[in-house]
């Protein structure tokens, strides 16, 4: 008796894609599983190395890999443009008028910084004093600009949330002016960390201790400010409320946005974020599509830690799925991140759906190694240990020794929590 071959399609080959390809690969009999990876180019780029190449403190090599060579034996990676999902015939088109069929689609094609949905971000300046650190380019033409510059008034910028990696502006605010430091510029830099946020952070714990951190560096903070357009010409930001805040050096995070497909397609919000169950990641509206990684709208941070653990959780669902069994997993929007402070240290945020960052120590209780909510040299470590770990054990799929689901174990509620009295678990 033969097999019906049923065919798994994954828009996206970037960390979640890549991770969940790769994990299926090993699950999924190979006899009667075909998986199919879909993106527009053979780059795969190691996206927190953005942060560091501006400062020079990595090289444009370490962050590049192709992607063919990143991809399980027995996964086919089609390189191509996605134009139109039609959940109705189950097929995606390519623009260059190629189609594929699916029995399930899993859409991981992240977010995207958007400077052209802010009024004067684009123009002659774009890439010198207007720069960013969200794309290849941008970090690489940030690098150059900061060479040159020799004081005066940097800007730190966020348009709009939800974006990739929350926690970046700040640790580039952080890094910047440990670089203006070490080169004797700092006496001459104002650095101004504009938000549209009412505090450093979305969490109140978190906010209270990165606002306690920039104080402490010096760096000034503008909330609640809703860029309306860039004045390049001027060198302002100009709010909606009329406010301005003037650079000489600015360094804008773009509005993030889902890919153009999922517009055209009709899956996604105002943002091209695809809605989904935020415990099994299943789309709201069709059954046989998943969206992983970036392209959801979980109310969780855009991080590769919740693209990793997510995908843990979702590929023991998508066994029981394809069993036709009911999916009994759940992911808890488990997400942690480290963030760079400057002087060889970093904090480290572990937080879910239902638990901001705490202060503590993970992911031993009591032991650690690392410092939760806390400036460290081993934090440090640990995020520069984390590139091998990504290229090496994340992408691969293979298994890592820290559970998908946040625990309690090792952090320390305060007295002021509104839920809870001070205790540590």
């Amino acid at each position: 008796m033969t097999t019906t071959m049923r065919s798994l399609v994954v828009l996206g080959a970037g960390t979640a894609g890549t991770m969940v390809a790769n994990k299926l690969r090993h699950r999924l009999p190979t006899s009667e599983w075909r998986i199919t990876v879909v993106d527009k180019d053979d780059i795969h780029d190691y996206q927190p190395g953005y942060l560091f190449l501006p400062f020079g403190l990595i090289e444009p090599e370490q962050v590049r890999r192709s992607r063919h060579a990143l991809i399980t034996d027995g996964i086919e990676l089609v390189l191509g443009d996605v134009d139109l999902v039609d959940p109705r015939v189950r097929e995606v088109s390519l623009v260059d008028g190629r189609t594929l069929g699916y029995d399930e689609l899993v859409i991981a094609s992240g977010t995207t910084p958007r400077p052209d949905q802010t009024p004067g971000m684009l123009g002659p300046e774009w890439h010198r004093s207007v720069g960013e650190f969200y794309t290849y380019e941008g970090a690489m033409a940030l690098r150059e600009s900061l060479d040159g510059f020799s004081g005066g008034r940097l800007v730190v910028h966020v348009t709009e949330m939800p974006i990739k990696c929350p926690v970046a502006p700040l640790e580039f605010a952080f890094l910047a002016e440990d670089h203006l430091r070490r080169r004797g510029l700092r006496e001459r830099t104002e650095i101004v960390f504009v938000t549209p946020l009412d505090g450093a952070f979305t969490k109140p714990v978190a906010s209270r201790e990165l606002g306690h951190l920039l104080a402490d560096k010096g760096i000034t903070v503008e909330t609640d400010f809703l860029v309306e357009h860039v004045d390049q010409e001027r060198r302002v930001l100009v709010s909606y409320d009329e406010r301005e805040v003037a650079y000489d050096q600015l360094v804008t995070i773009p509005l993030n946005m889902g890919a153009d497909f999922v517009a055209r397609s009709g899956l996604g919000d105002e943002l091209n974020y695809v809605p989904v169950d935020k415990h099994t990641m299943l789309s709201t509206e069709h059954p046989s599509i998943f969206v992983l990684g970036d392209a959801s709208n979980i109310p969780t941070s855009k991080a590769g830690s919740v693209a990793h653990f997510s995908v843990e959780v979702f590929v023991d669902n998508f066994l029981e799925y394809a069993r036709g069994e009911q999916m009994t997993h759940s992911f808890d929007g488990h997400a942690n991140c480290f963030v760079e402070s400057g002087g060889g240290k970093a904090m480290l945020l572990d937080f879910n759906y239902d638990t901001e960052p705490l202060t503590g120590k993970y992911p031993v209780p009591k032991i650690g190694p690392m410092d939760l909510l806390k400036e460290s040299r081993v934090n440090h470590f640990g995020k520069l240990a984390f590139r091998w770990i990504y290229w090496n054990v994340l992408l691969p799929g293979r298994p890592m020794p820290l559970p998908a689901l946040m625990s309690m174990a090792g952090k320390v509620v305060p007295e002021d929590h509104p839920t809870t009295e001070k205790q540590e678990f």
